[in-house]
C-alpha cells in the first residue's frame, strides 16, 4: 500500500514510526470491524497477542471471540 507523501508528512509522528503506527491502526480498525481475526490483526500490527489485547482494550474495542479462537486458546493452554 502506498501512502501519499503529503499525508505522511502531515502526520505528527517521527518518520521511522509511521509504518509501524499505520499497521497498528489498520490492524485495530480491521479487527473492530470483524474483517480480521484477533490473531491475524496482531500479526499485522507486528505485536504478540497479549500486546494486541492491551491495544484493543485501551481503545475500548470489544474483543470478539470465535469458537475457533477458543479452541486455539484451549489447545495452547493445555500444551503448557
Amino acid at each position: 500500500m502506498e501512502i501519499p507523501e503529503s499525508v505522511v508528512s502531515a502526520m505528527r509522528l517521527p518518520g521511522p514510526e509511521v509504518e509501524a503506527r499505520l499497521k497498528v491502526e489498520l490492524a485495530v480498525a480491521l479487527f473492530a470491524q470483524w474483517i480480521l481475526s484477533f490473531g491475524k490483526a496482531a500479526e499485522l500490527a507486528g505485536v504478540d497477542r497479549y500486546a494486541f489485547a492491551e491495544l484493543v482494550g485501551e481503545r475500548g474495542v470489544a474483543r470478539h471471540y470465535t469458537e475457533r479462537e477458543l479452541a486455539e486458546d484451549l489447545r495452547y493452554a493445555s500444551s503448557r
